[in-house]
């Protein structure tokens, strides 16, 4: 017997028992005569005691233990004299009788500690000891009490879970994929799936009616903190709905999931068009946590002032209550910091509303006090408030300001860690233009359906028309993260087909790629619709982290490598020749 308690578990009313006990050295501390060790599994710590006066021999043989040593004990517990109040165990110990050393261990590279010393690549090269350290199990125990109650909430709804591949077929839209040679076919290559989206609506045309999965999804992406090539998402699909069915029933889910876990009590839900979030917050996923919404003040400026401003397609304004309080040092600093390549302003004006009623700003000989006055009044600035300004195309002035909105929360603490602000955001538009390819691509998916005011101009030729066309699509967005997103599906073969010759597929080209989908809907598809939460975001953001990689097992780092297997690597001139893979383009 290994065990009759894990590490976490003995209690003062344990005082007299005999237990074994086995699980690693965390830390050892030597006192002559006596000897203290903690010992660790992943329940917890017991402060273990070897006693000269008990036994000699075992107090020597444990000066031979060191960190990390797999060792299994036997001995009796009692109370401890000096009691740590800091961990459930601390007021026991267990005075050991007996030792076994189960498995001994070279000193790691870096502390097992929360505050460790190893860097971040260092302990993903050894993610085996990462994941000994308490802050890093526990995020995987959350995860995966997490997916549980995922599955236990969804089942209770009467979704069905099932597998779907993952040697699937390469498409055009989308991320890039992975691909994957066939031996038995070669020349010819599988991709990894970057959603299970053509298999989710086949089984609604299968009459499953309600489908759901904790699914691995692959996409050839750029890296951030909230992304990873290989990725877990909650997908469903459900039969017969329609998108307020929909968002009431994942909403619903999402509230339960929040009090089930963390007890915490979402407010309802609030619907807000993509038009205005856009507008309001620069940004398809905005932070509703805080108040500081984008205004347009074209209309406040008189003409004739700073050419920069009468030129632009937009003037948009933050307002920052009680931003008087910044030195121009700081001003300096917000505006250098929107300068950066990564938000790409050419500059930011300000106007100060001081104390006494009176303005002051960083264009002064271009518009005087009553015109200033004017855009305080029309944005309602108080003393005290500072007034931040950009100009230029709409769009642009939007994202930029919407990134220093979510700055300037932060700065000044606007934003609260313990508060959950939930949105729908939907009436997506259906297409966005690119414009290296000079065609149209899906903002969602080719198979989202456009909403019913939209189906009438789908055969337009008018660019500004197929712009305007919206999408019966959403998503879920939490304190300004994409939690996830979905739609209505199209489910008649002929609309399908007119959305296809909409994004540029020739007839042909839809038929080898998506033949399988059109052929499907030929024998009755149901409407239908669904909804992927990404399930590594979502389970970072309830536990109240912005990256998605410590709640992963063994996650890539930025360069999408796993450095603790080097991989991807090379595979040797046999394995190509298997496979039909040419040396030199393996080199390449």
């Amino acid at each position: 017997m290994y065990k009759t308690h894990n590490c976490g578990e003995l209690r003062i009313s344990h005082d007299g028992n005999t237990v074994i006990l086995s699980g690693w050295v965390h830390r050892v501390r030597s006192l002559g005569a006596m000897t203290f060790l903690d010992l660790r599994d992943r329940f917890g710590k017991t402060q273990l005691v070897f006693d000269e006066a008990i036994d000699k021999d075992l107090l020597t043989k444990a000066a031979d233990l060191g960190r990390e040593f797999v060792i299994r004990i036997e001995g009796v517990v009692r109370e401890r004299s000096s009691k740590n109040d800091k961990i459930p165990t601390g007021y026991v110990e267990v005075v050991v009788q007996r030792l076994d050393i189960l498995n001994p261990s070279e000193v790691p590279p870096f502390t097992i500690e929360d505050d460790t010393d190893g860097g971040e690549e260092l302990r993903m090269q050894y993610r085996y000891l990462d994941i000994r350290r308490d802050s890093v199990q526990s995020k995987l125990l959350f995860r995966s009490k997490v997916a549980q109650a995922v599955r236990q909430l969804l089942s209770a709804q009467h979704f069905t879970e099932v597998e779907t591949p993952v040697l699937v077929k390469s498409t055009p839209e989308g991320a890039r994929d992975f691909v994957v040679p066939s031996r038995l076919n070669q020349g010819s290559f599988y991709a990894l799936p970057q959603s299970p989206q053509t298999f989710k609506q086949l089984l609604m045309v299968g009459g499953l009616d309600r489908y759901f999965q904790i699914v691995k999804c692959f996409r050839d992406e750029d890296l951030r903190a909230d992304r990873q090539p290989e990725f877990t998402q909650i997908d469903c699909e459900l039969s017969f709905v329609d998108r307020d069915d929909i968002l009431e029933i994942f909403e619903t889910f999402t509230k339960t999931l929040f009090s089930s876990v963390l007890d915490v009590q979402l407010e309802d839900f609030q619907r807000m068009p993509y038009e205005e979030a856009i507008e309001k917050y620069g940004s398809d996923k905005p932070d509703l946590r805080f108040d500081m919404p984008i205004h347009e003040m074209k209309s406040l400026l008189p003409q004739g002032g700073l050419s920069i401003l009468d030129l632009a397609e937009s003037n948009g304004a933050l307002l920052v209550k009680g931003g008087n309080d910044y030195t121009r040092k700081q001003i300096d600093a917000l505006t250098d910091w929107v300068k950066r390549p990564q938000i790409g302003a050419k500059g930011l004006i300000y106007i100060r509303c001081n104390d006494d009623g009176s303005t002051k700003s960083s264009v002064d000989k271009f518009y005087n006090e009553e015109a200033r006055e004017a855009i305080k009044a029309g944005l309602g600035g108080e003393p005290g408030d500072l007034i931040l300004i950009m100009a230029g195309d709409y769009g642009v002035v939007r994202k930029q300001l919407g990134a220093l909105r979510i700055h300037l929360g932060e700065q000044r603490g606007l934003v609260d860690p313990s508060v959950f602000k939930p949105l729908w955001v939907v009436d997506f538009p259906l297409l966005e233009w690119d414009e290296e390819a000079g065609r149209f691509f899906s903002m969602h998916h080719p198979f989202t359906t456009p909403s019913p005011s939209s189906l009438e101009h789908l055969e337009s030729t008018d660019p500004k028309t197929l712009e305007n066309l919206t999408a019966d699509a959403y998503d879920l967005v939490i304190n300004g993260v994409e939690i996830g997103g979905g739609s209505i599906r199209i489910a008649q073969r002929s609309l399908q087909e007119r959305v296809f010759r909409l994004l540029g597929f020739t007839d042909e080209e839809a038929q080898d790629q998506f033949g399988f989908l059109l052929n499907a809907f030929r024998y009755g598809a149901p409407p239908h619709g669904g909804i992927a939460l990404g399930f590594d975001r979502l389970v970072a953001l309830m536990d109240g982290s912005n990256s998605i990689r410590d709640y992963i097992a063994f996650p890539k780092n930025n360069q999408a490598r796993d450095v603790m297997l080097d991989a991807p690597s090379r595979i040797d001139n046999e394995a190509c020749a298997t496979l039909g893979i040419s040396v030199h383009e393996a080199e390449e």
